[in-house]
């Protein structure tokens, strides 16, 4: 089944050091990470990791997600957005929703899935993935 996070178009232009704007985006940016997640198959805690949290901090996400996200998390799930849509734009099903989970041999990963390199490198790997991925898409 096709997973579709829908982000407001201005997302990716906007504003994140604006309380406002990242209040206003905070809802529908936890939506759409943890459906990016739920498709790839991520563990609470690797998705934690990634949007550099704990565990339970992703599960207080699922449950009632009522406080509003930092810059760093919202740069951090923006990223996430590019990289799944541009998988979602040079791959086809399954290995869409497998690649971030599949060891790599690209020396971006060093052998590593794209999801630990992710985790390890924190946010300037997880911009140099969404790169890559628009890259070889040829895609800006």
């Amino acid at each position: 089944m096709p997973i579709r996070p829908k982000l407001p178009m201005e997302f990716a232009a906007a504003n994140l050091s604006d309380s406002s704007v990242r209040e206003s985006l905070t809802p529908v940016a936890i939506k759409a990470v943890l459906r990016i997640a739920d498709a790839w198959g991520l563990s609470e805690f690797d998705l934690g990791k990634l949007l550099g949290k704990s565990e339970r901090t992703v599960y207080r996400y699922r449950e009632n997600p009522v406080r509003t996200l930092s810059q760093d998390e919202l740069t951090r799930i923006s990223a996430l957005i590019g990289i799944f849509k541009g998988l979602r734009l040079l791959l086809s099903e399954p290995l869409v929703y497998e690649w971030p989970t599949l060891p790599n041999s690209n020396p971006l990963f060093g052998n590593e899935r794209p999801v630990d390199a992710m985790i390890r490198g924190g946010i300037p790997t997880m911009l140099r993935v969404r790169g890559y991925i628009d890259a070889i898409r040829g895609g800006s």
